[in-house]
């Protein structure tokens, strides 16, 4: 985005509101509210290197139009980065020398009573949450996942897209939602950029010169690259209840083909791979009650991929006397056996001000397949002192199990705890050290060399 863009937007956001709220009295104003993030990490070993800097503000712009309607935004406006200069060229580059870039999270229309008294609509870009476990959600798959911080689990972007919910009762309702075109997930950004990636085993005798990949998007029509799904939410006897569908496509790539390339005679090898995207089913429920004052909560969803996935190595390089191609197939995926991802959780607020939190969780956001599931068992413990001014959370993380047969090998350890305080009704600055360590081919074990320091101002307005 062009600097000479930046003063409309700041007029737009700061001048406009004012005069609109002139001419609309009480709820017809258009209202602005949001909050100003600083985000500073710098990793524990020395030389202590800087792991994330963002200076973020979110603008929320709501509007009542009628009575029957409301506009709503979440824009971003950020400052996130850390100079990527390797040539004196990007000094003339003010984008390299101080990154930014201008996000536009939710802007939609809400439409009451569309059409009948019973049916709502929202229209335009917008984020719709399904699950009732906390943060990490396996029904939760409409949105693409924003994986640019590895440590905010469970945020997600955006989609344009056209949701319908249609009320039966006050305890009854049914959702659609039509999303035309697919987008995918976007990765994570800065130290944590290859914390998905997973090591390549190479046969014996070839050593890995050079990678490179290709992507391959669905065609952006509606039969291939759109998405659809039904919900039905009921509540019966203090008991929240959902049962889903969505027929989507996953939001993270498979590699499908590699192609071997031999480029010395000592076992080098380039390697070009293809990734491409998988339709897929996914069928949901979840609940979420209270029993003698403790929260309860269930989710799963299960996963049938609408075809198999297969990844094919292709060897033909290496034989070139072979009058047929060479080539080893892998079965990724097999859509006669799907694979299930679900959480249970409580917690509780105690009557001294403490809160405990408490989650299972079978099967991360970037886990697929029965055998490649891992078990994650999350807790929280905080307090509140001061009239809540001070929080202390000595208590935060989890612990990770990708193998039980061999748990010593295969387990990770996340340590997070927290000190809060809030300055005044709207502002808090917190600091928070984050230690990982394990062992295995883990997400969380693999950051065990980014053990860091957090420290965070939050002001909202």
């Amino acid at each position: 985005m062009k600097t000479r863009y930046l003063f409309p937007i700041i007029i737009l956001f700061f001048v406009l509101p004012g005069k609109i709220e002139a001419q609309y009295p009480d709820d017809n104003s258009l209202k602005l509210s949001g909050d100003l993030l600083v985000d500073e990490r710098f990793l524990l070993e020395d030389p202590n290197d800087w792991a994330w800097n963002e200076t973020r503000l979110s603008f929320n712009l709501d509007k009542k139009i009628t009575g029957d309607s409301k506009f709503h935004s979440e824009i971003w406006l950020r400052n996130i980065g850390l100079p990527d200069i390797t040539a004196s060229a990007d000094l003339y580059n003010k984008g390299i020398v101080d990154p930014y870039n201008l996000e536009i999270r939710e802007a939609y229309i809400h439409l009451f009573g569309f059409l009948t008294d019973k049916l709502d609509v929202k229209i335009g870009r917008q984020y719709i949450p399904w699950g009732t476990a906390d943060q990490i959600n396996p029904t939760d798959n409409l949105n693409p996942y924003d994986m640019e911080d590895i440590l905010d689990f469970g945020r997600h972007r955006g989609s344009d897209a056209v949701n319908l919910n249609f009320y039966f009762s006050d305890r009854f309702s049914l959702q659609g939602v039509f999303i035309p075109f697919f987008q995918p997930a976007n990765m994570p950004a800065g130290i944590f950029s290859d914390a998905l990636n997973p090591e390549m085993q190479l046969p014996q005798g070839m050593v890995l010169r050079e990678y490179s990949d290709t992507i391959v998007m669905p065609r952006y029509n509606i039969g291939q690259s759109s998405v659809s799904a039904l919900k039905f939410k009921g509540f019966i006897k203090g008991v929240d209840f959902s049962f889903s569908y969505v027929w989507g496509i996953d939001g993270l790539p498979f590699n499908t083909r590699n192609t071997f390339i031999p480029v010395d005679q000592y076992g080098g090898m380039n390697i070009n791979a293809r990734l491409s995207f998988a339709r897929t089913h996914i069928i949901g429920a979840d609940l979420v009650t209270s029993i003698a004052g403790i929260g309860f909560w269930a989710e799963a969803a299960i996963f049938v991929p609408e075809k198999d996935i297969l990844m094919i190595n292709d060897l033909s390089a290496l034989y070139p006397e072979s009058p047929v191609p060479v080539t080893q197939d892998s079965l990724l995926l097999d859509k006669t056996n799907p694979y299930v991802k679900f959480a249970v959780g409580a917690d509780y607020f105690f009557s001294d001000g403490s809160y405990f939190n408490l989650q299972y969780i079978h099967g991360f956001i970037h886990e697929r397949g029965n055998e490649n599931l891992n078990d994650y068992f999350l807790m929280q413990y905080e307090k509140k002192f001061f009239r809540e001014k001070l929080k202390i959370a000595p208590v935060g993380g989890g612990f990770i199990v990708s193998d039980w047969n061999e748990i010593s090998d295969n387990y990770a350890i996340i340590y997070k705890p927290e000190i809060a305080y809030k300055a005044t009704d709207n502002a808090e600055i917190s600091l928070s050290p984050v230690i990982f360590d394990g062992k295995g081919n883990n997400l969380f074990a693999n950051l065990k060399d980014y053990n860091m320091f957090i420290v965070k101002v939050n002001y909202s307005f």
